[in-house]
């Protein structure tokens, strides 16, 4: 499914999509996407681009995009870098890096130091704390559920280290403050917790709206997720969604008010969400 969006400067509302995968288009344990299927062809048919936003690396992204049919811009690692595939519909924002294929933004923390940050973390607070760069391909893959040919992919890291940390841990404020004062921050995502720079997905999100805004005029936007990490782009957007999950939203809707949260969970949620979402501009 090949997406060939080419938006024009028109009145009409052009509309963009932005969501994350773990748990929101993909289901959290087959990592299928096959159920939002329906919506996805809706986007496509509409010309409504939609942009990955994750966790997880470039390299994982790639092999997706490519199964699912997107050329649009994507986000990898949290907001580590956004990239914006060959050709584009425009050129990328100052400062992106053109590479043979793709230009990259980059707006995060290298990997070497997020891996010698949690190094010093360890050591000051005398916790055995793990992430993705002290793990073997097994353990990840019985961590992750993912094949080892998927685990290779994921530890392709720029940006982003996963740690075996939960947020509900007694150390975690701890680990959180010793990780401030080195200047990067843990995040709480899924099945892990996320050391990064201060990037987050909004400040990623942000960059491309604007770059779509200076293409089409009236541009709306819609973002998908399903855990805090998720919570800086959906604050950005005109229609954040929740998508359903075993964790409550409480604090999150505290802080979006505005969020809907979704019927069902993982692609099925995310199929719904997006064809209740976009209905009106097939009338």
């Amino acid at each position: 499914m090949e997406d060939t969006h080419q938006p024009e400067k028109a009145n009409a509302p052009s509309y963009v999509i932005f969501t994350d995968l773990d748990g929101t288009l993909l289901d959290p344990d087959s990592y299928t996407w096959k159920p939002a299927g329906p919506a996805l062809a809706l986007c496509k048919r509409l010309g409504v681009p939609v942009i990955l936003a994750s966790s997880k690396t470039r390299a994982e992204m790639e092999v997706l995009r490519h199964q699912i049919g997107l050329s649009t811009p994507f986000i990898p690692e949290n907001g580590g870098a956004i990239y914006f595939p060959k050709p584009g519909i425009a050129p990328p924002p100052e400062g992106a890096l053109d590479l043979q294929d793709t230009w990259k933004l980059s707006l995060g923390t290298p990997y070497w130091r997020l891996v010698e940050s949690l190094k010093e973390i360890r050591e000051e607070l005398g916790l055995q704390i793990r992430g993705f760069s002290n793990m073997s391909l097994d353990e990840i893959s019985r961590l992750t559920g993912l094949g080892k040919s998927a685990c290779k992919l994921a530890i392709m890291r720029e940006f982003d280290e996963p740690i075996l940390v939960h947020e509900n841990s007694p150390h975690f404020a701890a680990i959180s403050h010793a990780a401030w004062r080195r200047g990067v921050k843990v995040v709480p995502g899924g099945r892990f917790c996320h050391l990064q720079g201060k990037n987050d997905k909004g400040q990623a999100v942000r960059i491309l709206i604007s770059w779509y805004k200076a293409i089409v005029y009236n541009v709306r936007t819609i973002a998908l997720g399903d855990s805090p990490n998720d919570l800086e782009m959906l604050r950005v957007v005109d229609f954040p969604v929740l998508i359903r999950s075993q964790s409550s939203f409480v604090e999150m809707q505290k802080q979006i008010p505005a969020a809907r949260i979704s019927t069902h969970a993982g692609p099925e949620g995310w199929n719904r969400a997006v064809l209740d979402i976009l209905s009106g501009l097939t009338e």
